[in-house]
């Protein structure tokens, strides 16, 4: 499993803020928005995102309903070939839709620095589940907030493999 570069002070104070509660709720609804605009902007290689030191990947998945492409850009967790996805939602009440989408269709496109590739999602469970939590943990503490906040449910860990 990859580990996770030391934040520099600019990144551990972004982490701090974005953990705030209304910060966080403010992020939920416009990140993806300003991430997926820069990530257009420079054809897939640079998200805001970057500045907290996280790698942000485009995930590509089939609506659950619509059966229309939705991509997204989040937090990847590398792990050789696997990349996991934490469905924390910002620690809001319900997961976020493209874990539904997953669930109903596995198969998705995954983007990271302009490179593209096809993979295959599943959800872990146990020690898996808990070792890719960590792992999580380590790249942004603020995932146990989130935790705290759904404490209503489990927040998912999807994990990607790549189609051979």
């Amino acid at each position: 499993m990859q580990t996770p570069p030391t934040p520099n002070f600019i990144q551990r104070l972004v982490h701090k803020v974005v953990m705030i509660r209304p910060v966080t709720a403010f992020f939920a609804g416009t990140m993806h928005v300003v991430d997926g605009w820069i990530l257009k902007w420079t054809r897939g290689k640079y998200t805001f995102s970057e500045v907290a030191g996280w790698p942000i990947v485009q995930l590509t998945t089939i609506g659950a309903k619509s059966g229309l492409a939705h991509t997204m850009p989040l937090i990847g967790l590398f792990d050789g070939e696997k990349i996991a996805l934490i469905a924390s939602s910002f620690g809001r009440r319900h997961n976020p839709g493209w874990y539904y989408n997953l669930k109903k269709q596995p198969e998705c496109t995954l983007q990271f620095k302009g490179r593209a590739g096809k993979y295959i999602a599943r959800e872990t469970s146990g020690e898996e589940r808990e070792r890719y939590w960590r792992l999580a943990v380590s790249y942004y503490a603020g995932y146990e907030a989130y935790k705290l906040r759904a404490a209503h449910r489990q927040i998912p860990v999807m994990v990607l493999e790549p189609v051979k």
